[in-house]
């Protein structure tokens, strides 16, 4: 088959659309033809050898795809071939066909085409397991989303919505469109504004009931200071750094707050299709209504995969990356 390699861990030159060997078809799971895979931050960290690949998984980048089933392993029972599924990836998702468990796969959407379903995977059960399984959101919380312009961002805002929670969302000021067209209540532009301030002042000092944050150090005080009573913070990356300038553990203490860190590509097999099968079960009317939908910002051909990522890494994305498998 033909796959988008790494030559050697860098820049997006060392990125090659070359002949690399099929995966083996293992039991319970399917072989996809991919017709598009999404594009994570995610795939740039393991491009420049910074995020290996899980023991076991494909060393081809690539955390979600979308396509059409080729091939079914032995004992698989959801699957047959012909089937349009979509699904989250521990790696190899830039490539003519991919091998996926049958409960890691999900029925694509019958509206929704093959580009925009490779949108859904990483970001909405990302932000899933952030606000559902971590967050413990309620109906009607206030919710804060850093990076709100982002896939998992803009994935995060219709799922709280979904919940009726007001959104608060930081991006910059050319984003803020974007992110009230996908539900944002409130948009804060982090290079002018004070995030925390700003909070407070639209909560009557009160405070966000939960926090899904991808920055971390930089971002660690004004997170606790903007936190309700009982607030839940839950960090998702470090895209700032890992060390917080300072924490005020009395406010941790007197806010009775907590605060969850995760992420989801190490997790363990069985723990992702729990997540799978919760959030499928959730989400796929709600997809089916058009309450939520993958918010696609670019469509690059995958013989351009330098491009996507060089696209990625300057943040001139507000929504999805995606490739297009031709």
């Amino acid at each position: 088959m033909k796959a988008i390699i790494v030559k050697e861990p860098g820049g997006v030159e060392n990125l090659l659309l070359a002949e690399y060997k099929q995966p083996e078809l293992l039991e319970r799971h399917v072989l996809v033809e991919v017709r598009a895979a999404g594009v994570n931050r995610a795939d740039i960290l393991q491009r420049k050898g910074k995020y290996p690949p899980p023991p076991g998984a494909s060393e081809l980048l690539g955390l979600e795809i979308a396509g059409v089933v080729a091939a079914v392993g032995e004992n698989c029972k959801r699957w047959k071939v012909g089937d349009e599924v979509m699904g989250l990836l521990p790696g190899g998702g830039y490539a003519e066909v991919a091998t996926i468990h049958e409960d890691m796969a999900m029925a694509k959407p019958a509206h929704l085409s093959f580009e925009e379903a490779a949108g859904i995977p990483e970001a909405f059960l990302t932000a899933y397991q952030a606000l559902v399984w971590l967050g413990k959101i309620s109906q009607n919380e206030k919710v804060l989303v850093h990076a709100g312009a982002s896939g998992v961002g803009s994935a995060a805002t219709q799922l709280a919505k979904s919940f009726q929670a007001e959104v608060f969302v930081t991006a910059s000021a050319p984003k803020h469109e974007f992110c009230r067209k996908h539900g944002a209540d409130h948009t804060i532009d982090y290079k002018t504004e004070k995030f925390e301030e700003r909070v407070l002042e639209l909560t009557g000092k009160k405070g966000v009931d939960v926090i899904v944050d991808f920055i971390g150090g930089p971002y660690f005080s004004a997170n606790i200071n903007s936190l309700a009573v009982d607030g839940r913070l839950v960090l998702l990356a470090l895209m700032g750094s890992g060390a917080p300038a300072e924490i005020d553990m009395r406010k941790m203490i007197g806010k009775r707050l907590t605060v969850a860190g995760s992420t989801l590509r190490s997790r363990s097999l069985d723990y992702q299709i729990a997540l799978t099968r919760d959030f499928y079960s959730y989400a796929a009317p709600l997809f089916d209504s058009r309450v939520l939908k993958p918010a696609i910002d670019r469509v690059f051909d995958w013989s351009q995969a330098g491009d996507a990522h060089t696209y990625m890494e300057e943040n001139r994305n507000s929504g999805k990356i995606i490739l297009k498998i031709s």
